[in-house]
């Protein structure tokens, strides 16, 4: 047995002083108070009032291709650049992640396009290899208005690793980039494309997104309820824009709004009974980058259910703390980063510090108001 005293306590609906027990992997006692009786009896570790949060479970991060293409046009090797950004999530606090992988790109010579296969053979052979800290499934993130996006993902929708897939059209004109002056700014800055390139590439992509989107959409959910009468997989429609976009994935099955660009498309997933991820860095930095909705403004409007790291492991806890200035208890907070995103995929033994739950969970000291993480566990073990 492993005891964790003199902590801070936050579980889904409370936060209180008081310690924890494990025992073969899990939470198997949570006491409230000082405890000074068991303390006498079993030392354990002291935290001396930090708070102990669950571990967190993030749904939605393309982290890993910072890592696979560190500069413009330099490839790092597959499994040096796994194992970096898994020690990246895990000092994060990340105990489980979805490793966003697109299938398609609207770049044909982009990173993901180079990677997809060799990305997901290394993620196996890492994890067999056991040599990752945090938990790492697959998010399938599937471009619609690729050309050979079928071919791409029939080989993968029976991964075992798999546990969501995305519905997405980064088609300019439409959801992220209705407006062409935002989608030609980001595109000139991120990835330095001349203003012929971008015209061009507009030219391109309005033409696949009228040629193959639709069809592609079809076959692809056909594709993936079959694959759910074994295995549930869980769709998210992406950067929901009107209610037609919201009514579309209804229609389709889907249950998760990824990054819902307006307001309007936030209600309309809500009424429809879909959960609503947002992207953390968009609430740490007070907007989005792309001049949609702000993640603060949904949670306020009490529209918001999960945060996302997105590009930035370390937003995660971050984002969640500050969602408290939005009106969140640091309970419902923190939940956004542990318990609801781990229900949407079906994670049910993880993502809330509760008895017979996975014992993954951190301390996290606030240090001049920032969540800061000192240790991270999973399944009873530390990891970072």
């Amino acid at each position: 047995m492993t005891l964790i005293r003199n902590a801070v306590l936050i579980t889904a609906d409370q936060q209180f002083p008081g310690a924890m027990e494990i025992t073969a992997q899990h939470i198997s006692a949570l006491h409230s108070g000082s405890s000074q009786q068991l303390t006498s009896q079993h030392a354990g570790y002291d935290w001396q009032g930090d708070l102990l949060l669950p571990g967190m479970v993030e749904l939605h991060t393309d982290n890993l291709e910072k890592h696979l293409m560190p500069r413009p046009k330099v490839a790092w090797p597959i499994i040096p650049a796994i194992v970096a950004h898994d020690a990246q999530v895990a000092a994060a606090g990340i105990t489980t992640v979805l490793d966003a992988i697109a299938v398609g790109d609207i770049d044909p010579d982009s990173v993901r396009m180079q990677t997809l296969t060799s990305c997901v053979a290394g993620l196996h052979q890492a994890q067999e290899a056991g040599i990752l800290r945090a938990d790492h499934f697959l998010h399938l993130r599937l471009e619609l208005a690729e050309q050979h996006l079928l071919e791409l993902f029939e080989p993968l929708v029976d991964d075992p690793l798999l546990r969501m897939v995305s519905l997405m059209d980064h088609t300019p004109g439409q959801r992220q980039w209705s407006d062409f002056a935002h989608y030609r700014t980001y595109m000139s800055g991120k990835r330095g494309w001349s203003d012929h390139k971008v015209e061009a590439m507009l030219e391109d992509m309005l033409k696949r997104q009228v040629r193959y989107a639709e069809r592609n959409r079809d076959a692809v959910i056909e594709r993936c309820r079959h694959r759910a009468t074994r295995f549930p997989l869980p769709l998210a429609s992406h950067d929901d824009t009107t209610q037609e976009h919201v009514d579309q994935g209804i229609g389709h099955g889907v249950t998760m709004s990824e990054f819902p660009t307006t307001l309007l498309a936030a209600k309309a997933a809500r009424a429809g009974g879909l959960g609503i991820i947002m992207g953390a860095p968009n609430r740490v930095r007070g907007g989005s980058h792309s001049g949609n909705v702000a993640a603060s403004e949904l949670a306020r409007a009490g529209l918001l259910d999960a945060l996302s790291s997105d590009y930035v492991p370390a937003s995660l806890l971050h984002a969640a703390f500050l969602l408290q200035e939005d009106g969140y208890s640091l309970p419902r907070a923190i939940a956004t980063v542990s318990r609801n995103p781990a229900s949407m995929v079906g994670l049910t033994d993880r993502g809330e510090i509760a008895v017979g739950l996975r014992a993954d969970f951190l301390r996290v000291r606030v240090v001049a108001g920032m969540p800061v993480v000192l240790e991270t566990w999973k399944a009873g073990a530390r990891i970072a």
